[in-house]
Order: structure tokens, then C-alpha cells, then sequence
């Protein structure tokens, strides 16, 4: 037998290698510790005694997957605890947030369309938790008051219905002032911070009888500024993008915001208070002697503070509450935009398809036109899976579409065909979308959409807006539909070469034109009768001109603006297709005979007694007066009917009527219908693309001196806001106006209208009878405070809208479409009794009015807010803001024209001989104060004839206001000691008349200040002031002015 074992023999055979017997006791200690061949076996295998090398090497192959396992756990078990702490934080924040109604849904409304607040929620979207914890616990506010930290453009005009239209309604601010308002609990100092980007805009009234500068300011961007939503197709990727920029937009504002713990505190009574001192004291300059300047003293570091944006001809504190609503409502109009269905983006989807590359032979357009083929044919396969879809995918409407369908009761069957009879055109539209919409990719603007929002006021406001604000589809449609326009209308002599005279006749034209809600040449409406205010009859004047005024025509010193008229001129028709020297010579006819028109209009000053002018008479004997004019022709084009020669009319301008057909007389047919087409295109191109925006801004500058056109967006809420303004107003009154201000106001307005007759009684001037006269139309007037209550009742608002068919991609169309209607619908009232409760202005304006005819103060929700009002606010603010805008109201039922109207509305001599010759006394005496008042900027003197009826409202509120603050609180003495602001070392009757003064900060460009002195019915805001507080003995005797002092002079001017 051989000494070695058999591994070591394996060895040597596979080696060759001679290994010398080795003993015994080495053998076995070898035999523990290696591997070797079997020789009897031949396979590899363990050593006898080796099982501990077996273990070695078992055990890194075990304990690898169990040491893998337990790291798995360890994480899990991290991540659970982790989920368990968010989860907490997030109880605690919903906690926090339960006294904010709507939060889950404010929150969403800061998303792109389409997202949700579900899709939101993921760790790649949101900003880190600590960010995210101090953005929910602010969410309810921020919504509410984060638009505020940001600060419009031509309106889609109501063209001009005379100045006898204007007058008949007179307001505390001038009007298409613009827009604003606020929540309440958002009021602050720092809520007042402008931009300095941001300007004025102005509305282009064609009658021309008052331009007005005051509009809306720009804003922070707080949105991206890329085409809008709609009017594209973004990827999820892209929308996460956006919202993250959003988001992080809004906490860097709110974090960097001095408001931040104003909101925190969530708008005590005490932090209102304090942060509406601090307003005022920022705004004061206390160094000025307030018996000497008060205006200088309660706003001299206005200037400072709020620089005029570049966009803006001025801007003052009604612009800072105006410009505050311009992003609420557009929040507002913008939110839930119908993003495109399942159905519609598989369409869009294909036809994307098709046009990504262009077609270049017949085989790909019947591959196309069979494609289009195989969709309609399967379209019921295609319905059937998104039926599955909706009710699986759309949470919010789940339930409705999944349960069963049951059968419908007779009452439910007989509503529903009522419903189904209501719009006979409904079926034939249902047809028409179902052909259209499978042979056109349907976009946000699709047949579809159109068919929904048929009937819907709200969709319709929000597609007018949406259809406005697209500019990529605007620029794509250029100047075609307005082109069309035009040849509809008979061709522009300037634009067309074969235009001939012998088709033409002025008289048509201005009656086609006027459907159009444009008055040119002649000024016609229907309204109540202001000797007969319970019936409405048809009434004419004279024409409004393409410049504010006649004096912009016929005064050398304005040659600079007439000539900027001209270039303007000149350029729009020469971007519409018209050769340069075409454009200049037909520019040059026109301003030649504006100008001879101008020279027969009446000036303002000779139409200020309107009893004078009011001439009553039937078309027989208006044809006899004037008989060169159809008037049934005219008429009956416009009452789509014919009209009688029996019919009654009211015409205020006979001599102008004369005189005009003698002018077209000896004038060229093709000018005249030249300037007829300038006076309606000049409006129209506000509703193509941007392309006239640089010409329109040269001439604005040249008028106004503002230096930059606003942002379409604002152009488009203050259009949308005008023309459906009821509907916007339904929105915005059920989201953020609260009825308590609506009850406080009433409150107020009934002590006011008491102050008035303590102030009746001892009004030494006026008869008894007279002063009984007087307090019945006091006790007559009616109160409209905040909206009318229809807007909230969805079936009586779409009826009112019920005529005006609004397409997402149609807004020239859309814009023709609200002109025509609202020509229809006043042309309607025809022999109809005149409505005395309806209101005549939407609820989002910061304004107020009284109406002469209907006898008649309105409040809108829009001017209730501070400074005019908060529920926190110690009760001096409140009178010395919204009590003096009732007080002026009020007093406008007796100022130079209000005193006409008796307590019914109708015009007639219900003053005694005496009583009126002591109303003159004292209306001259303000007339005479306040025309001695120079504006320094541009060395040019108040009007004060055309602004006495301000002027003596001015005076009568503040005295009415501060005669019931002084009433409350002889009745309430226990709160007259909570009548101080902190920081504020001021009496309640000092903060009453500071809180006046404030209301009227502002500053306006030099242009600006000219057209407001030529044109406007309102004095400058610090004339405003130191006129009226100068005035006031109450004033006087609170600051301790000594007698002599410029504002505690000896002569004193009062009305009332």
C-alpha cells in the first residue's frame, strides 16, 4: 500500500511531482484539511473532519439575503414613521384651516386647468413641507388678499347715448371710472403698494362727450407670461412646471409681504385698526399745518408713496381699489376653464397628426379625409369608453353617473319637455355640432363647448373673456373679419377704389350703424321721458366727436392734440390697406369736416338747463321741423318695424339738426361716408390683434400722456365687465361680498337720509312748502345697495344674456354680437312702463350713483370696502368714507339739476319762486369759489359752472355725514371712547374728516389734468378737498383753525 493518501496521490499524478513519505500523525493532520480525489470513486469530496470548512463557507451565502431582508424592514419601517409625521402635520394644518370656508377649493383654483388638488399632492410637485405648511395655513387668505399686493385698456364700448343720457345718472366718481374691490379683512397699509410698471387706460366713447382717464393699473406678474392655457395643449410635465413656478411665485410674495403677520393674526379687529393707522399715517405729512393745506397734510407723501404707473394717466386710491379687482375677476373668469374632453383630445390628437407636416400630395389627403371618415363612423364605439371613463375617472361626478337609471315621473317628464320647448333652435343646433364637431379639431372653442354654453351667463362672460385674451388665434384671424365687416357694410371709400357716391346714403348708414350701438351723427336712444318718468319714448340729440370735446376742434391751443387726431387717423387707415398718401389726404377731409361739425354743436354751457332744450313732438312734426331726414326710415330700421308718423318724440338739439343737413349739403358724400366709417372702425380694431396697439398708444400719449398701453388681460376684464357685467358680478358677489356691509350700509344710508331733514328744518332759505316737497322725494328715494338679487338666481340671469351668442374663438363676432344686443334690447322698451327697480350698473364697480329719473341711489358692491367701509373700523372712518359718498348722493336729488326731478322723477316746477332765487344765491357762491381754484401744474382755472353740481354734492355729504356720526354718538357714549386709531393721536370727528381727505390722494399727468379741466363734471381730488373742508365750521372748529386761515376762511360757501 502506498504511504500517501489518495488526494495526495492524485497530486503527484496530475504534477509528476515525488512527495516523500510523510508520518503518520502529519498524514492525518493533512487529511483534516484539504480536499481530495476519490482513487476508489473517482469524484471530488470533503476530507473526513473538514465540516467546519463546510460552515465557513455556507454562511456568507445565508446571511446575505437575511441581512437584506432586515435593511428592507429598517426602510419601510422609516418611511412609515415618516408618512405618520406628514400625516399629522397635515390633521393639524386641516385643523388650522376649518374656519376658512372653500379651502380645499381656493386652493385648487391656483392650479392650471385641468389639474387638481389630488394631482398636486406628490413629493416631485410640491414645494418642501415647511414651505408648504406656512402656504395652507395662508391659503384662505391669500386667496382672499394676496391679488391685492398687485396692482385697463379701451373698454368694448356702449357708445355714447348723450350727454342728456349721462346727466340723467350722476356719479361720485366720473364715469367708466373702472373697477375694484376687495375683501374686507384684506385692508392694510401695505395692501397699497404699486408697482412701477404699472398705468392708466382710457375709455373711447364715441359720442366724445366726457373722456375719462381713470382705469386699471398692472400687476406683479404672478403668471406666466405664455399663451394662454386654452389656446395650446401643454404636457403634464409642462403644467407641473408652470404651477411650481406659480407657487413658488406666491410664497416669495407672501414671505417677503409686510402683510405676512397681518394675515397671520387672520384680520382682527385690533390688527384692522392698526394696519389701516399705519395707511394713513404713511399717506400724511405732518410737517404741513393742516389749517393751512389739509390736502398736503393727509396726503403729501402720496407722491412718494405711488408714483404714476407707466400705463396709467393717473393714479389715486379708487385706482388702488380698482386694480385690486382686475385679477379677482380675473381669477374669477379663468377658473374651471373647460379643458378639452377625453373625446376631444383623441381628435385633436389625430388631426395634430396631420398637421404637424405638411401634406404634400393627394394620397395623404385621402388618407386624412379617410381617417376623418373612420372616426365619425365609429364615434358611438368612442362614446361607449368615455362613458367608462367619466365614471371612473371623474371623482366629482361619480355618483351621478353610476347609479342606475330609474324611471322619470310625469311631473319630471312634463319639466323637462317645458325645458325642451323653451329654445326651439336647440335640436337644430345639436345637429349642426354633431356634423361640425367630427370635421374640425375641437379645441376650447369647439361646437361642443359652444352648445353648453349657450344658455349658461356665466360661460358666456368667461368665453367673451377667453376669446379675448387668446392673441395666438387673434393674430392667426388678422384683419379679415374686420374686413369683412366693412364690405358687409357698403366698403370705406379710402379703402376701396370702386366705391361709388350713387350707393350711398348717410341716413342707412348711420341707422345700420346705430344697430350697432354707435351713434354718428345722431344720437338716438330709448328711455323714460323726463317730464313722464313712467314712460319710455324715443329721443334724439346731438352727436358726440372723435376728441373729448368741440374746444379740442375749434381752440388754437389745442392744435397739438387735433394734429395727433390726425396722424392717428392717417395710420389706421393706412395699416387697413390704404396707400400712405391716400391715408394722409383722407385724414386731412376728415379733420376739416369734424371740425365745421364741432363748430355746430352747442356748447356745454348752453345745454346745462335741460328743461330748455326738452322739445316733445310727434314724427309728423319733427318731419316738418327737419324734413331733409327719414325719421320713419330711420326708425324703422331700427325697430325692425314699421314706424308710425304719430309716434312721439323727444328731441333736446333742433337747431343741430338743421344745421347738419345743411353741412352734408355741400359735402362730399365720399367724405361723409369716409368719416362715418372712421367714427365705427376706430373701435373695431379694439377687437382684432395687437397690431394697432403702437398707433393707439402714440395718439393715447399724445392725448393723455400715458406711456404705455396696458396688458390685454385688463383691456379684456374691463370689456367683459362692461358688456356682461351682471354676470361677472354674479360671480364675484356669491364668492366674496359679504351681506353684512349691504346691512350696515342700509343702516347708514337711513341715518344720513335722517340728517338731511334735521338739516331741511333749519335751512332758513327755503319755504315750508318747498321743505315739504322736499323731505316727501327724501322718503321717496330707493335704495339699491350691493346687486340686484337676480344675478344669484341662475335661470333669470341666463335670461337676460339669453340673446347674445358668445363662441371661445369668435371675439370680434362676440364682440358685434353684445353691440347688436344691447341696441335690441333698448330699442325694445319701446312702449313699455319704465322699470324703476331695475339697476343700470354692474355690482363689481367702485362707484356709486343717483338717478334722477328713477329718483334713485346705488350702491355697488364694488365701493363697499375701505377706506369707505369695514365692520371693524371705528364708526368716524365709516362716515368720513362711505357716509360721505351716501351724504353726496343724496344731495344730488337737490343740486342745480337734481332739484328739477320731483320725488317720482319727472321734471317739472315744484320749487316756489323764492326757494329758487335762494338756491341761485348760493350756487353762485360756489361756482365762484371753486372757478377761482388754478391747477399749478398746468396754470389753467376750475370750471366751476359745469362741476357745481359735484361741487354742492360734495358740500351737502360731508355736512350730512358728520351731522349723523355726531348723532351716533350722542346716542351711543359708551363706544366714543373707542372711536381712536393706535398711533394715531386724533380725536373721531379729526379721524372723520382725515379719512375724507385720504379717499381723494392722488396724483394725474399734466395731459391728464387738461382734458380733466376741459371735459370732466368732477373737480380735481384735492379741489375735492380743500373746497369743501374750507366750507365746513365742524372742520373748523375740531383742528382749532383760527378764523382767516386758508382753510377756515371768512367766506363761507353753502348749498345745503
Amino acid at each position: 500500500m502506498s504511504r500517501h493518501s489518495p488526494l495526495k496521490l492524485a497530486l503527484v499524478q496530475v504534477h509528476g511531482v515525488q512527495m516523500s513519505p510523510t508520518p503518520p500523525a502529519a498524514r492525518a493532520h493533512r487529511i483534516k484539511l484539504g480536499l481530495g480525489v476519490n482513487q476508489q470513486t473517482g469524484r471530488v469530496q470533503w476530507c473526513p473532519g473538514l465540516t467546519c470548512c463546510k460552515l465557513l463557507l455556507l454562511l456568507p451565502v445565508v446571511m446575505l439575503p437575511l441581512t437584506l431582508v432586515l435593511l428592507l424592514l429598517l426602510r419601510l419601517d422609516g418611511m412609515l414613521q415618516a408618512l405618520q409625521l406628514n400625516e399629522q402635520r397635515m390633521r393639524e394644518q386641516r385643523r388650522a384651516a376649518d374656519s376658512m370656508p372653500g379651502y380645499l377649493d381656493d386652493y385648487e383654483s391656483l392650479l392650471p386647468e385641468g389639474d387638481s388638488y389630488n394631482e398636486l399632492i406628490n413629493d416631485e410637485f410640491l414645494l418642501p413641507q415647511a414651505k408648504r405648511a406656512r402656504l395652507e395655513t395662508l391659503t384662505e387668505r391669500a386667496r382672499r388678499c394676496l391679488p391685492y399686493r398687485y396692482a385697463n385698456g379701451e373698454t368694448l364700448e356702449l357708445e355714447d347715448r348723450s350727454i342728456l343720457m349721462k346727466d340723467a345718472r350722476t356719479s361720485f366718481l366720473p364715469h367708466g371710472s373702472g373697477l375694484g374691490s376687495m375683501p374686507r379683512e384684506c385692508f392694510g397699509n401695505e395692501l397699497f403698494v404699486p408697482t412701477a410698471t404699472e398705468t392708466d387706460t382710457v375709455v373711447d366713447d364715441d359720442a366724445g362727450s366726457e373722456f375719462d382717464t381713470s382705469h386699471k393699473k398692472g400687476m406683479p406678474k404672478r403668471y406666466p407670461e405664455t399663451v394662454q392655457y386654452w389656446s395650446r395643449r401643454q404636457t403634464a410635465r409642462e403644467r407641473r412646471e408652470a404651477q411650481q413656478q406659480r407657487m413658488n411665485n406666491m410664497e416669495s410674495e407672501l414671505l417677503d409681504s409686510p402683510l405676512q403677520s397681518f394675515w397671520h393674526e387672520q384680520g382682527t379687529r385690533e390688527d384692522i385698526r392698526q394696519a389701516q393707522a399705519k395707511t394713513m399715517q404713511r399717506y400724511m405729512n405732518t410737517h404741513v399745518d393742516p389749517c393751512v393745506d389739509f390736502y398736503k397734510f393727509a396726503c403729501g407723501n402720496w407722491e412718494k408713496l405711488h408714483p404714476i404707473p407707466k400705463d396709467k394717466a393717473g393714479f389715486d386710491t379708487f385706482e388702488m381699489l380698482r386694480e385690486s379687482l382686475d385679477l379677482v375677476l380675473r381669477n374669477l373668469l379663468e377658473k374651471n376653464m373647460q379643458q378639452p374632453s377625453p373625446e376631444t383630445r383623441v381628435r385633436q390628437n389625430v388631426f395634430k397628426l396631420n398637421e404637424q407636416e405638411p401634406e404634400t400630395d393627394q394620397a395623404s389627403e385621402l388618407k386624412a379625409e379617410r381617417l376623418r371618415r373612420h372616426i365619425v363612423h365609429r364615434r358611438h364605439l368612442l362614446n361607449r369608453v368615455l362613458v367608462r371613463y367619466k365614471r371612473f375617472s371623474n371623482g366629482t361626478k361619480r355618483k351621478r353617473l353610476i347609479e342606475p337609471t330609474r324611471e322619470k315621473s310625469k311631473e319630471e317628464e312634463a319639466a323637462a319637455t317645458a325645458r325642451n320647448n323653451k329654445d326651439k333652435d336647440h335640436d337644430k343646433d345639436k345637429e349642426r355640432v354633431k356634423e361640425e364637431s367630427m370635421h374640425q379639431p375641437p379645441g376650447p372653442g369647439s361646437p361642443n363647448e359652444f352648445l353648453k354654453s349657450k344658455h349658461d351667463a356665466q360661460v358666456k362672460a368667461k368665453n367673451l373673456y377667453k376669446s379675448c385674451v387668446n392673441s395666438e388665434l387673434l393674430s392667426r384671424r388678422g384683419l379679415e373679419p374686420l374686413h369683412t365687416l366693412i364690405r358687409q357694410l357698403g366698403g370705406w371709400p379710402v379703402l376701396d377704389s370702386d366705391w361709388r357716391s350713387t350707393h350711398f346714403n348717410w341716413q342707412q348708414l348711420a341707422a345700420t350703424l346705430r344697430r350697432y350701438n354707435n351713434d354718428i351723427l345722431i344720437v338716438q336712444w330709448v328711455g323714460a321721458d323726463i317730464k313722464n318718468s313712467e314712460e319710455n319714448i324715443i329721443q334724439f340729440d346731438q352727436t358726440g366727436l372723435g376728441l373729448p370735446t368741440r374746444e379740442y376742434f375749434l381752440q388754437q391751443n389745442n392744435a397739438k392734440y387735433l394734429n395727433a387726431y390726425q396722424r392717428y387717423m392717417a395710420e389706421v387707415m393706412n395699416k387697413l390697406g390704404a396707400s400712405k398718401s391716400d391715408a394722409s389726404h383722407t385724414a386731412t377731409e376728415l379733420i376739416a369736416f369734424e371740425t365745421r361739425l364741432a363748430a355746430i354743436t352747442a356748447p356745454a354751457e348752453q345745454r346745462l338747463n335741460v328743461t330748455k332744450l326738452y322739445k316733445r313732438m310727434s314724427l309728423q312734426q319733427l318731419k316738418a321741423l327737419v324734413p331733409q331726414i327719414g325719421w320713419t326710415a330711420y326708425l324703422s330700421t331700427l325697430q325692425g318695424r314699421n314706424v308710425n308718423e304719430t309716434e312721439q318724440v323727444v328731441i333736446y338739439a333742433v337747431e343741430y339738426m338743421k344745421q347738419l343737413v345743411a353741412l352734408l349739403a355741400v359735402t362730399e358724400p365720399r367724405t361723409v361716408a369716409n368719416y362715418m366709417m372712421w367714427r365705427f372702425v376706430r373701435h373695431r380694431i379694439n377687437n382684432v390683434d395687437d397690431r394697432f396697439d403702437d398707433i393707439k398708444q402714440n395718439f393715447y400719449h399724445a392725448l393723455f400722456g400715458r406711456e404705455e398701453s396696458p396688458q390685454r388681460w385688463k383691456v379684456c376684464i374691463a370689456q367683459v365687465n362692461t358688456n356682461m357685467g351682471m354676470a361677472v358680478g354674479s360671480m364675484f358677489v356669491s364668492r366674496y361680498f359679504d351681506d353684512n356691509s349691504k346691512r350696515d350700509t342700509l343702516r347708514m344710508t337711513h341715518e344720513l337720509q335722517q340728517a338731511f331733514r334735521d338739516i331741511l328744518k333749519t335751512t332758513d332759505w327755503l319755504d315750508q312748502t318747498t321743505k315739504l316737497l322736499a323731505e316727501e322725494k327724501v322718503n321717496a328715494m330707493s335704495l339699491k345697495i350691493g346687486y340686484p338679487d337676480f344675478i344669484l338666481n341662475a335661470e333669470e340671469l341666463n335670461e337676460k344674456y339669453a340673446g347674445i351668442d358668445i363662441h371661445p374663438d369668435k371675439y370680434f363676432e362676440n364682440t358685434l354680437n353684445v353691440l347688436l344686443h344691447t341696441a335690441k334690447m333698448e330699442q325694445a322698451k319701446l312702449h313699455e312702463r319704465v322699470n324703476k327697480t331695475n339697476w343700470q350698473t354692474a355690482p363689481a364697480i367702485v362707484n356709486a350713483y343717483y338717478s334722477r329719473n328713477k329718483n334713485q341711489i346705488m350702491f355697488p358692491a364694488g365701493i363697499l370696502q375701505p377706506p369707505f367701509y369695514h365692520r371693524h373700523f371705528p364708526k368716524s372712518l365709516n362716515f368720513g368714507g362711505i357716509g360721505v359718498v351716501i351724504g353726496h348722493e343724496l344731495t344730488h336729488g337737490f343740486d342745480d339739476k337734481g332739484r328739477l326731478f320731483d320725488s317720482n322723477g319727472n321734471i317739472h316746477k315744484w320749487w316756489t319762486d323764492a326757494s329758487i332765487r335762494g338756491f341761485d344765491d348760493r350756487a353762485r357762491c360756489i361756482i365762484s369759489q371753486y372757478g377761482n381754484y388754478t391747477v399749478e401744474e398746468v396754470g389753467i382755472s376750475l370750471n366751476g359752472e359745469s362741476t357745481q353740481g359735484e361741487n354742492i354734492a360734495d358740500n351737502g355729504g360731508l355736512r350730512q355725514a358728520f351731522h349723523a356720526y355726531m348723532r351716533w354718538i350722542n346716542e351711543n357714549p359708551h363706544e366714543a371712547k373707542d372711536e381712536m386709531l393706535p398711533g394715531l393721536n386724533m380725536t373721531g370727528p379729526q379721524l372723520f374728516f382725515l379719512n375724507f381727505g385720504q379717499v381723494w390722494c392722488g396724483a394725474m399727468r399734466p395731459e391728464a389734468i387738461r382734458n380733466k379741466l376741459n371735459t370732466a363734471i368732477h373737480s380735481p381730488g384735492r379741489y375735492r378737498v380743500i373746497g369743501t373742508l374750507s366750507n365746513s365750521y365742524d372742520f373748523a372748529r375740531e383742528f382749532n383753525c383760527a378764523a382767516g386761515t386758508p382753510m377756515n376762511p371768512h367766506k363761507k360757501c353753502s348749498v345745503w
